[in-house]
């Protein structure tokens, strides 16, 4: 007869730790590190490579239209503690800082509050005069080309709605917005589309020449845009923009939605995607 074995009794199975406890504990702590490592890599990532915006009003269309994505680059301006997470004041100015060239499309934090994310195109650089007269941009005295070229459409949806009435036109399945669409070029070369909705104040400005340090800044539905013309006023105008409050540059279009998807159905998240939308850079 066989004695038995008197440690077998005792011996863990293979592959596996006398202490339980402290097996639990090692993967509670490895799970810690891993979600204190990821949350590391996104703040980096968010403050000082790309991070997300979304568009939620009319000021930047044919471009930009409520409802799209993009993403912005955070080194071309440089970086300030606006471009950290929750404006973190933890630099006191801009480093690395490059200024901005006419053209760019920016996100900035708005005056005078300096604390919601606005985005307009960089129209005037510092020492420049910029002013409107009759609805055609002068830039140091000198008027930037404006080219009427096809009409911008978009339809009516819960993102879009038509600046007035008269630009509403009824088509097949519901309705469109048909809006004057003209083609700018700014000293330089760089070409972009504006909408010019009427005769409105804003058509016609004082000569303002900007300091060093700020910038002018316009959107491109320069009829439908409370902008650098604007004295700096929370929720209207933003004046002129310190380069401090820079946060990045727009740079490619991820997604766009017209605001019609329903959580619980599926397939309207597809129906409500604009895919021609995505993908475009600026």
């Amino acid at each position: 007869m066989t004695e038995p074995d008197a440690n077998a009794t005792n011996r863990p199975p293979a592959g596996t730790s006398g202490n339980g406890a402290g097996k639990v504990e090692k993967k509670e702590d490895n799970f810690l590190v891993f979600l204190i490592k990821l949350i590391v890599i996104v703040v980096i990532f968010r403050s000082f490579i790309f991070s997300p915006f979304n568009i939620p009003s009319e000021s930047m269309q044919p471009r930009l239209v409520d409802g799209d994505y993009l993403l912005a680059a955070k080194w071309p301006f440089g970086y300030s503690s606006y471009s950290l997470p929750f404006s973190v004041p933890l630099l006191p100015h801009r480093i690395f800082a490059h200024q901005p060239q006419r053209g760019d499309v920016a996100i900035f934090k708005a005056p005078p509050t300096n604390d919601v994310d606005y985005i307009k195109r960089v129209i005037g650089l510092p020492g420049d005069t910029v002013q409107m007269v009759g609805g055609v941009l002068h830039l140091n005295g000198q008027v930037v080309p404006k080219v009427r070229i096809s009409d911008f459409e978009i339809a009516v949806t819960p993102n879009t709605h038509c600046y007035s009435p008269e630009f509403e036109v009824p088509v097949a399945g519901g309705t469109v917005c048909h809006y004057p669409r003209f083609r700018e070029t700014l000293p330089g070369g760089k070409s972009y589309e504006v909408l010019d909705l009427g005769h409105t104040p804003q058509d016609d400005t004082q000569p303002v020449i900007v300091p060093e340090g700020d910038l002018f800044l316009m959107g491109d539905n320069r009829d439908n845009s409370m902008d650098s013309r604007f004295p700096a006023v929370a929720g209207e105008g933003i004046g002129l923009v310190p380069q401090d409050n820079l946060v990045g540059r727009a740079t490619i279009m991820m997604w766009s939605t017209d605001g019609s998807a329903v959580w619980y159905e599926p397939w309207t998240w597809f129906t409500a995607t604009r895919w021609n939308r995505i993908g475009g850079t600026f």
